[in-house]
């Protein structure tokens, strides 16, 4: 009696028949063309424009906007770029003071920007006040608050683009559109989403030790040696991974179908013109005015 098994792939009728010479059971699984299939709605942004934009265009036109900002360091263009960057996320859903909220860490990094420029910044003009290392000048004030302005200019946006950024959607992007590498990308994916499973195993890790008797002793001995065995831990759970990916076909040289397309868009374009179009303007502003700085020259 054969035991082998014989599958033919129809693609008029988009279904894989699957029969066996031994017994005659024929199976079939039907497989939905890529382009039919409902993936569920996800919460992509708060922005409905950012939302619509491929994942890959949200980090490919957050470089856009804030590469060029890092050769300018002057009140006009940070602050004229700061201003256009509010208004176009308002005009995205997304209001200032919403802005304001979810973006708060970069608020801290700028005044804190603030106060060592301000504090520490190299002399222009006459010292007004100096005590050891901290020297406040005439150029102190505008040169801080310039650079805190230009660490929200870029930042902010930047912050606002990462939320709701899902990674499976972000992987898909960069094998398919920037022709990533498969296995190097997909195996991040993986780790990252095993990276979650770290607190369950710590917290694992210290029941079990002081159901042994184990967790009463010196604190920092008890952290270090759970710290060993989440090591030991998260080493064999890569190798398993390593070896799962390794048999789905990963290390292989042969193109890989996709089970979800990720192609760009007309939007995704107009996106890029407005990454484009918002340091230029800026920086087209300052110049205009006299008050552009390079941001690697001296005062």
């Amino acid at each position: 009696m054969s035991d082998s098994v014989q599958i033919a792939m129809r693609h008029n009728e988009r279904a894989i028949e699957v029969s066996e010479d031994a017994n005659g059971i024929a199976d079939t699984v039907t497989v939905s063309p890529q382009d039919t299939r409902v993936e569920p709605v996800k919460l992509a942004s708060p922005s409905w424009f950012v939302a619509r934009i491929n994942p890959v265009s949200r980090i490919i036109g957050a470089l856009l906007l804030c590469i060029p900002m890092f050769f300018s360091l002057d009140l006009v263009s940070s602050s004229s770029a700061l201003v256009i960057e509010f208004i176009l996320l308002w005009i995205g859903g997304v209001a200032p003071w919403t802005v304001c909220r979810k973006t708060w860490p970069v608020w801290i990094a700028a005044l804190g920007s603030f106060i060592s420029v301000f504090l520490y910044a190299r002399v222009s003009g006459e010292i007004v006040w100096s005590a050891g290392w901290i020297v406040i000048s005439e150029g102190s004030f505008p040169l801080a608050l310039a650079t805190a302005i230009r660490v929200a200019a870029i930042a902010v946006p930047g912050v606002i683009l990462a939320l709701g950024l899902d990674p499976t959607d972000l992987a898909d992007g960069l094998v398919e559109i920037l022709h990533f590498s498969p296995r190097f990308v997909y195996g991040g994916l993986a780790g990252l989403r095993m990276f979650t499973l770290l607190q369950d195993d710590w917290r694992a890790l210290g029941l079990s030790q002081r159901s042994r008797g184990l967790g009463d002793g010196n604190a920092i001995m008890r952290a270090l040696s759970q710290a060993f065995g989440l090591l030991v831990l998260s080493i064999r759970r890569a190798t398993k991974l390593a070896t799962a990916m390794e048999a789905r076909g990963f290390g292989s040289d042969a193109p890989r179908s996709q089970a979800r397309v990720s192609s760009l868009h007309a939007i995704d374009w107009i996106f890029y013109a407005i990454c484009l179009a918002i340091p230029f303007a800026a920086l087209a502003l300052a110049v205009a005015t006299g008050n552009w700085h390079f941001a690697f020259q001296g005062a």
